[in-house]
């Protein structure tokens, strides 16, 4: 036998047992990803993980003891839930109407440019742009003291509402993408024969739009109150970072940047970390019950 034949059907038979195992060559093109994932996300939460667990004083849990311990510290998740939950729970119900309706317009693609505007200006431009409209002297306490409507400027910033009217403002055109995106996938011919049956207009949406919609709504719920847990700029900017709106990033922020404790900082990070998991599984869990009930329900 051939020796370079042998070496050839030995490198052919390699080729092939890698390829069984799903490695080829589009799988070693996915690499640079992995390890640029990897440098970037996985070392240092690893690295945050074991740091949080070396404070600076008692054994390896003091850092997660005194967080607790301490109502200054664990209010801030109360806090934090309180500004998040409302605000992505307003934005997705608000994506849907506004999604549906755009779907059937038009000028769909100008009626989205202008709505997702808002994801373009940043939340420091958004803050801005509030505290100037809203401010004790701004465009709308000018306006509605000076035609009588109210005897003196109302109090929109610097409170709860400075900070959740800037995460609706911010967070919308996130939802409302995610929302059209499901939306449109939805084939219209099942909404056409609902109305051929003589189903109106709220019986078409809630038993044809709305099962078919909630696995993707399901998501968007996740994935919206993963950028508004993690509200930083918006609570400083707008809100009162030492009371009413003391989130809990204002705490890891002060505990790495003010009292340069590192350690617990990266503590509260893992305790926020740990928060957003809980409820992100929490709604992929529903979303799984969601999605199952409407195919095994039988006749509806």
């Amino acid at each position: 036998m051939n020796p370079s034949s042998g070496a050839r059907a030995m490198k052919v038979s390699r080729r092939t047992r890698l390829r069984a195992r799903g490695v080829d060559g589009v799988t070693l093109l996915v690499l640079p990803c992995g390890l640029f994932v990897a440098a970037l996300f996985v070392y240092p939460f690893l690295y945050g993980l074991f740091l949080s667990f070396t404070p600076k004083e008692g054994g390896v849990l003091a850092n997660y003891a005194r967080f607790f311990a301490e109502p200054f510290l664990y209010d801030t998740i109360g806090t934090t839930l309180l500004i998040a939950v409302p605000a992505t729970l307003l934005n997705v119900i608000l994506s849907v109407p506004v999604a549906m309706r755009v779907r059937k317009m038009r000028h769909q693609k100008l009626l989205t440019t202008i709505l997702v505007i808002p994801i373009t200006l940043g939340t420091v431009l958004i803050a801005e742009g509030l505290l100037t409209y809203l401010g004790p002297r701004g465009w709308v306490n000018r306006f509605l003291v000076d035609f009588g409507l109210l005897g003196s400027p109302i109090r929109l910033i610097h409170n709860y509402w400075g900070v959740m009217l800037s995460l609706v403002i911010s967070g919308f055109p996130f939802t409302f993408l995610l929302t059209l995106s499901y939306v449109t996938g939805i084939d219209p011919s099942l909404e056409n024969a609902g109305a051929m049956l003589g189903a109106r207009a709220r019986a078409r949406f809630f038993r044809i739009i709305l099962p078919l919609l909630a696995p993707g709504l399901a998501i968007t719920l996740a994935l919206s109150f993963v950028q508004a847990f993690s509200v930083f700029p918006s609570a400083v900017l707008l809100g009162a970072p030492a009371g009413p709106t003391r989130v809990i990033s204002i705490a890891a922020y002060q505990a790495a940047f003010e009292q340069y404790d590192y350690s617990l900082a990266s503590a509260i990070a893992m305790i926020m970390a740990a928060v957003q998991v809980l409820i992100v599984v929490a709604l992929l869990a529903a979303r799984g019950l969601v999605f199952r009930g409407p195919t095994t329900g039988g006749k509806g």
